[in-house]
């Protein structure tokens, strides 16, 4: 711990004592390391670390938040009567108890090695370019973090954490006559241990090139609303951006979501449950505590179709009259915690994957999806598709390129047909309110009786 409980606390009740009704300190220190190779050569190759601390105070519906990179005693009691100043008037109670502790170490707080895995990032960088001759560029990234934090409140949690995160991300793209296709696999996670190898991390390289030579010799997507079908592969992006976003505490106060007001409500078919869950073991959108000091939860938003509870931080909660979902997140300690989703996923049905095609007669198999937009107050949606093919009586056929899916996420939850018993998981980064944190996203084989599919053919 960086500073004694008792001088925490002080700190603490300088913020109050000014009248506010709630405070929090967030303390962390965060050790990076970056490799980016473009092309033939690794062009970026870092080590870093940071450390700040955050002060929020709280009244009523008023809350201000205070942040600074010098972590002594002194620069934090300064930045405490700022914080408590912004509230104004004077509080007569200004003491507190703690009543919740805890000390959560990982076992291994080892930095991994950043130079061996800078050589395993050359190898795999050289392997990606001998797969074909039609592959005119190889974009490799990795990334990793280490941070400890303290988080501390006026309701008299002490709570101490640290945290391992790891992500890697390759871009191929692929030419044939002058037209470039593009293919992105990523891999993450938040375990201790550097697990990852060679063969590991070619089977993402081997994927994304694989997918970018497909698309190659694809046809334009047909045009029109038909049945959709979209692969486990596909990710939670979905779920994600058309619905998650619509279920944070947030949007729903400020009425911005069209799920307000609906708990209880049917808002998808019978067979979609919906699960925001940072207890995932090792999953990349996990966590024990998020930074507002809750612990991570399993929370079930949608059960067989129904709304059962939306998404909390502590700020969202309070002008609901509700309590924290365990779902405050932010980027860094120059951000206030914002209500976030962990990892996000429909959870997998009782349906054959392999049968979900058998009785259409047409539509469009996605294996992949891309980046998209949402409005989070009508649900409306345009998602990219980055690998599909025809379905034709059936069976899969052709390969197309260019295609888009357009529609409304309750809409399309409540069009869904079929639930496999599979589910693939995807990572990602997931902006919000000018700052980004780490997500996870999921889905099973799902079967929708109707989209628009936005094509060329």
């Amino acid at each position: 711990m960086m500073y004694a409980e008792e001088e925490i606390k002080k700190i603490l009740e300088t913020v109050i004592k000014h009248g506010g009704d709630y405070a929090d300190l967030y303390l962390s220190r965060n050790y990076t390391g970056t490799i980016a190779a473009e092309d033939r050569r690794i062009e970026h190759f870092y080590r870093g670390f940071d450390e700040g601390a955050g002060i929020r105070v709280m009244k009523g519906d008023f809350s201000a938040y205070f942040y600074t990179n010098d972590l002594s005693y002194g620069a934090l009691t300064a930045l405490a009567e700022r914080a408590g100043e912004s509230v104004g008037g004077e509080k007569d109670i200004t003491s507190f108890a703690w009543q919740e502790k805890a000390d959560q170490q990982k076992a291994d707080s080892e930095v991994y090695d950043l130079e061996k895995i800078g050589g395993l990032i050359r190898q795999i960088n050289a392997a990606a370019w001998e797969i074909s001759e039609k592959i005119s560029q190889v974009s490799l990234g990795y990334g990793d973090a280490e941070k400890e934090v303290l988080i501390a409140s006026t309701t008299g949690k002490l709570i101490t954490n640290q945290t391992k995160r790891k992500r890697f991300f390759v871009k191929i793209i692929a030419q044939k006559d002058g037209e470039p296709q593009t293919a992105m696999e990523t891999l993450g996670d938040t375990g201790v241990v550097f697990s990852w190898d060679e063969a590991t991390l070619m089977t993402k390289v081997e994927s994304a090139a694989k997918r970018a030579l497909k698309q190659l010799t694809a046809e334009n997507a047909p045009a029109g609303t038909m049945p959709v079908v979209l692969s486990s592969e596909a990710g939670g992006t979905m779920v994600h951006e058309a619905c998650g976003h619509g279920l944070e505490g947030d949007a729903v106060s400020k009425g911005l979501s069209l799920y307000k007001d609906k708990i209880g409500e049917k808002v998808a078919a019978e067979g979609v449950t919906v699960i925001d869950d940072a207890t995932l073991p090792d999953h990349y959108g996990s966590y024990r505590y998020d930074d507002e000091g809750n612990p991570g939860r399993k929370n079930i938003l949608i059960e067989n179709g129904v709304l059962k509870q939306y998404l909390f931080d502590i700020r969202s909660a309070r002008k609901m009259g509700t309590a924290s979902t365990g779902n405050g997140r932010r980027e860094s300690y120059q951000y206030a915690p914002q209500v976030r989703m962990s990892n996000t996923l429909i959870a997998p049905g009782k349906d054959d994957p392999a049968t979900v095609i058998a009785d259409l007669k047409n539509g469009l198999f996605v294996v992949k999806m891309g980046g998209g937009q949402v409005n989070t107050t009508n649900g409306d949606f345009v998602f990219e598709v980055s690998e599909a093919y025809r379905i034709e009586n059936g069976t899969l056929t052709a390969p197309v390129k260019n295609a888009s899916l357009i529609g409304n996420g309750p809409k399309t939850l409540s069009a869904v047909f079929a639930v496999g018993n599979d589910l693939g998981f995807a990572i990602g980064t997931c902006g919000k309110g000018g700052q980004s944190v780490p997500v996870g996203d999921a889905q099973p084989t799902l079967g929708i009786s109707e989209l628009i599919v936005g094509g060329k053919g």
